[in-house]
């Protein structure tokens, strides 16, 4: 049975001060759901935050990786560094790093190999463009960018990967996605799976809706039936906020 998610994106927001202060204000929020919590610093307090939230539900997970193990890469962190100081998961693919730094398919299926090579869990993101919805190319769009990262594993590596579609169009640009609209994408991104790899394989994947779930539209959007969490960007930065969502289910 697939599970119920919430991970918080922090973004290239917090610093050290920030970070505790928001971490203890987490410790303080109750948590009511079966959803598994899980939070992405930035990397220069990950490991502060691993220590501070050892004892507590929520896991601590990291924003990004190179897919090289070691080597010449300044300014990159590798996955044995990440699990070096905890972490066990990674969001890989994520909107802004293939906009801002030319991340394409082929360096993410990489770095997915990396990550499950070392038994690390991907959070792997996708999603389309305004102009790829609005000339009704979005399902081709996503279609295109699980197959070519993903479609390479083995069944088998699916039970380490979490999938979130992130509709780009419905963040920040004045257009707004429909819970519908969620469910629609979440329900082919599923058959999708299962054209390639089985019912069996689909129905166990958690899929995370990234299009700004916020604690006045989680309940509605957490209803549908493919809709497995969020991927929370703004809203996990206000601890009361973020768990009114992780409550939400």
């Amino acid at each position: 049975m697939r599970k119920n998610i919430v991970a918080g994106n922090w973004k290239m927001n917090n610093d050290l001060a920030q970070t505790e202060t928001l971490i203890t204000e987490l410790q303080n929020q109750s948590k009511t759901s079966n959803a598994e919590v899980m939070i992405a610093p930035a990397f220069t307090n990950l490991w502060h935050a691993f220590q501070s939230l050892r004892q507590d539900d929520v896991e601590v997970v990291a924003q990004n990786m190179h897919f090289a193990e070691h080597g010449a890469y300044t300014g990159e962190v590798s996955v044995s560094m990440l699990k070096s100081i905890g972490v066990q998961t990674v969001i890989l693919g994520h909107s802004e790093r293939r906009a801002y730094f030319n991340e394409t398919d082929e360096t993410l299926a990489k770095k997915v190999d990396t990550a499950l090579l070392n038994e690390m869990r991907v959070i792997f993101c996708f999603g389309e463009e305004l102009a790829d919805r609005k000339s009704n190319n979005h399902e081709a769009v996503v279609e295109g960018q699980i197959k070519n990262a993903l479609f390479h594993l083995e069944a088998d590596a699916f039970e380490n990967i979490v999938l979130a579609y992130e509709p780009v169009w419905a963040i920040g640009t004045g257009e707004t996605a429909s819970p519908e609209q969620a469910q629609d994408m979440h329900a082919f991104i599923r058959k999708t799976l299962a054209d390639k790899y089985g019912n069996t394989v689909a129905d166990s994947v958690s899929i995370l809706y990234g299009g700004s779930v916020k604690p006045a539209n989680a309940k509605e959007i957490f209803g549908k039936p493919d809709v497995d969490g969020g991927l929370i960007g703004g809203a996990a930065l206000n601890a009361e906020d973020f768990y009114a969502i992780v409550n939400a289910f």
